[in-house]
């Protein structure tokens, strides 16, 4: 962006006494520049709201009593800053009156901005030194020399041509005072805010190049069709002035893409239609513009049938798809259409995230068995206003959840071509003419093969209508008390199950979250083992185990003793499965988990425990070691991409600073603060490391089992814990994949014992472990003062804390802040997953169906959408 200096028709000209129409965003922020007297503070007062207006002379006269006190200046701008980042969230325009002729300066407040998904401009009053000296001179309040605004003016001029690149989306520069005078403000909206259309509106989900169908559709809703001298659809009106909004993905892997496109061009154009971008609209983009993408999911034949068409055609595409924005806020802000869906948070904002979100959803980095990204169901937390239409997720019938509407019905994979009327909230839809492209994962989940015997187990659908009930939510009864799952809840999981679990019949369990020790009373740790020991004695349990914590991803093990045993009580055909917590295949690799599954087979033939525990399959409760096995992309991009940047950064600050002290500047508590932040970030580099090692297949992996959860007509959760490590222990013996757990008895009634306890745990952290869990020694089943006692209170070291809260959480006035936390609402989740679990694990040792198995299952899983802080 470069000086703004032209206007259009209505705006005036740039010649002397003309109008200047500074176009700022109605939401976002405006920062003010110019030296001291350039008149920043009048225009201000003349452009803006009071309200709008964040003054740093101000903010030094809240936090000094004087707004002179050049003192106060770093207290003022901190307050500055904050005010700014409280408005930006609430995406409120934003104006900051204060110097900013500093490019550092500026970039703090850009940040700021960035933070918030909104965008930034800026307004320069560029004047004279003469003029700003005068109007210095003529103030009473304050003192200014010439030589201030000298400095001022060069610091200014050195950025002024490349202000445009800092991340500003307008910059305005006014030369003088005319200029100035003559310049008017025009808040403008931003490309995505469109709450002044109302409808009623269509919206259309993903057409995949499928035009017959979406002509079907637009003539089933009413639009009459404009035709070509050709024949071809070009236009789409609707006698009573309906709008069209298609969600996006109007391309590829259907036989038409460029009729589709011609025909929504049209629309558009016509103004009969909105469109917004989806995913393959944007690698459409990236390839029509010459760059390097994969010809793959549907592509290649649209590029084949957009060259058939010509190059001008292209053309037109291409700058079609390319102007379209991530999402539209609609009819005063109540509807919200995005082609992957929009979090509450990023509605009416724009930022290269948001278009991300909105393009691709919330995807956790991982991949499904079916090679797929594995998506956080963002609408199963979705708690806001606005209605959120959205595609991208190919799902078999439109449903509303939590007032959001999935309208992909996988039209191009022989389903439905779906559209909603708003605000009548109808569906309307037809079906495809064919199954155009043949899906990666299956539209509708194909339903289990009936096992042998009277109580044969049910699909996913049918096990999961168990946990919905009536609507309202439903109560799972367990042997320890009811359990009430909320219904927006068990949606969530019937959602998550049917798109991504692994095969239902494995799933007889899935673990419970696990709550942490109570707050330390030690100000200087956040948590320690005493507190653990306090809360079991509280409850009336004196005797516990605390057992060696691994990093590493959760992991179930189902393992049969041959393919008969498989056949009859799970899958035919299979040998067994490891899923994690949440139902899903651990493993995307088949080959690796065949690996493990036959290790564990072979330890437990060797070490007796079929005869032992008179089974021919057992199910493993445990950890799959390293972490980086299942995470390594979260580690890459959230953990070691910090300690690269700060490994980066820091050094040359304390570089710059060593030499500002080499002029004689007393800068030692800011290099304090440099060296203490290197020295954080190695430490929380360090930390993640140990859990890291490089795996390839089943080689390098280590699995730590510390609860034998059933076999064949038995739960063990009532068995103490020295049972399970002596199991364990048992079968390290004869299988090297096996890691055992380091554990110790403890009466938690005598202070010597819990004593050498904490001196336990601070050797396990001090040698870099991840910390301990402390359990009631008796077991799952043990009974506390006040019924079912918690599974375990995990008890996490100093160092290991540092990738939950942060490199500088341990400095002191981080620390003091997250002694705050509220734990009572992971207690109680916890507790209610404990009972679930075991409810689940009772009803499979009786042979109860699998939908009777799968109710407190699914209970579990639909209970971890609840609104708890993730760090806890």
């Amino acid at each position: 962006m470069s000086e703004e200096r032209e206007s259009t028709a209505g705006e005036g000209t740039a010649g002397e006494g003309a109008e200047r129409v500074l176009r700022v965003p109605d939401a976002g922020l405006v920062l003010l520049v110019g030296v001291s007297g350039s008149g920043k503070s009048t225009a201000a007062a003349r452009w803006f709201r009071p309200t709008q207006v964040v003054s740093s002379d101000a903010c030094r006269a809240l936090v000094s009593d004087d707004e002179n006190d050049l003192a106060a200046t770093g207290d003022a701008f901190e307050l500055v800053h904050t005010i700014a980042a409280k408005r930006l969230k609430r995406r409120l325009l934003t104006v900051v009156d204060a110097t900013n002729v500093r490019k550092d300066d500026r970039a703090q407040l850009v940040r700021i901005a960035k933070e918030h998904d909104l965008p930034a401009a800026a307004v320069v009053l560029d004047v004279t030194e003469g003029t700003a000296n005068k109007r210095n001179a003529e103030r009473t309040d304050r003192d200014i020399p010439p030589r201030v605004v000298s400095r001022q003016r060069r610091d200014l001029r050195r950025d002024l041509k490349r202000m445009d690149r800092e991340g500003f989306r307008r910059v305005h520069v006014l030369r003088g005072e005319e200029e100035a005078a003559a310049a008017r403000v025009v808040p403008e909206r931003s490309w995505n805010d469109k709450r002044d259309l109302a409808g009623p509106f269509d919206i259309i989900g993903d057409v995949h190049g499928c035009r017959a169908e979406l002509e079907e559709l637009l003539g089933k809703l009413g639009y009459g069709i404009e035709r070509d001298g050709e024949g071809r659809a070009v236009g789409a009106r609707h006698p009573e002035g309906r709008t069209a909004v298609f969600v996006g993905d109007l391309v590829d892997r259907g036989p038409d893409s460029p009729g589709v496109l011609r025909l929504a061009m049209g629309m558009v154009a016509a103004g009969d239609a909105l469109c917004v971008s989806g995913n393959h609209e944007a690698k459409l983009v990236r390839a029509l513009k010459g760059r390097n993408v994969k010809r793959t999911h549907g592509l290649a034949e649209t590029l084949d049938q957009l060259a058939a068409e010509g190059e001008e055609f292209s053309a037109r595409a291409l700058e079609f798809c390319d102007r379209l924005v991530s999402h539209y806020l609609l009819d005063g802000g109540k509807l919200v259409v995005a082609h992957a869906g929009l979090k509450e948070s990023y509605h009416g904002r724009s930022s290269g995230r948001v278009r991300s979100f909105a393009l691709y959803g919330d995807t956790s980095g991982e991949t499904d068995e079916y090679g797929l990204p594995v998506r956080h169901d963002w609408a199963a937390e979705y708690r806001g206003r606005a209605a959120v239409v959205y595609g991208h997720v190919p799902t078999p019938e439109a449903e509303w959840v939590n007032n959001t509407l999935c309208l992909d019905t996988g039209c191009v994979f022989g389903g439905r071509l779906t559209a909603l009327r708003y605000p009548e909230r109808e569906i309307a839809a037809v079906d495809a003419h064919t199954t155009w492209y043949e899906p990666t994962r299956p539209l509708r989940p194909e339903a289990a093969p009936a096992a042998a015997g009277p109580d044969a187990p049910g699909v996913v659908d049918a096990a999961v209508l168990g946990v919905l009930g009536r609507g309202g939510g439903t109560a799972v009864e367990t042997a320890h008390g009811r359990v009430r799952i909320p219904e927006a809840n068990a949606l969530a999981a019937m959602e998550v199950m049917s798109r991504f679990a692994a095969d239902p019949r494995w799933l007889l369990y899935l673990p419970p979250t696990m709550a942490p020790a109570p707050t330390s009373a030690d100000p200087a740790l956040l948590e320690r083992p005493q507190e653990a020991f306090e809360r079991f004695r509280a409850d009336g349990i004196g005797r516990v185990v605390c057992q060696e914590k691994h990093m590493g991803s959760r992991a179930v093990a189902v393992v049969c003793r041959d393919a008969e045993a498989a056949g009859r009580r799970f899958v035919p055909g299979a040998l067994g499965a490891v899923y994690t917590r949440t139902g899903r295949p651990f493993f995307t690799d088949p080959a690796a988990e065949r690996e493990v599954l036959e290790e564990l087979r072979a330890g437990l033939t060797a070490s007796g425990a079929w005869e032992r525990l008179g089974t021919d399959w057992v199910a493993l409760d445990g950890e799959m070691l390293p972490w980086s096995a299942k995470a390594e992309g979260l580690i890459r991009e959230q953990y070691a991409s910090v300690g690269a940047a700060a490994r980066a950064a820091l050094p040359a600050a304390a570089e710059a600073l060593e030499r500002a002290a080499g002029r004689g500047l007393d800068l030692g508590a800011l290099r304090g603060r440099v060296d203490a932040a290197r020295e954080d970030t190695e430490a929380f580099s360090a930390v993640y490391r140990r859990y890291t090692w490089p795996t390839e297949g089943a080689a390098g992996l280590r699995y730590a089992p510390f609860a034998v959860l059933a076999a064949e007509g038995a739960s063990f959760t009532g068995r103490d814990h020295l049972w399970h490590m002596r199991f364990t222990e048992s079968l390290a013996e004869h299988c090297p994949l096996v890691r055992t757990t380091r554990y110790l008895v403890v009466d938690a009634t005598d202070p010597d014992a819990v004593a050498e306890a904490a001196r336990w745990w601070e050797g396990l952290t001090g040698a870099g472990g991840e910390g301990m869990v402390v359990k009631p020694f008796d077991g799952a089943e043990a009974a506390g003062a006040k019924g079912l006692a918690q599974p375990g209170l995990k008890v996490r070291g100093p160092e290991y804390l540092r990738i939950i809260y942060g490199a500088d959480y341990l400095r002191p006035e981080r620390l003091e802040g997250l002694r705050e936390r509220t734990l009572g609402r992971k207690a109680s989740l916890a507790l209610r997953e404990h009972r679930l679990g075991l409810e689940s694990l009772a009803r499979h040792a009786r042979g109860e169906p699998l939908a009777r198995v799968h109710e407190p299952v699914f209970g579990v899983l639909a209970l971890e959408s609840e609104p708890v802080d993730p760090r806890l």
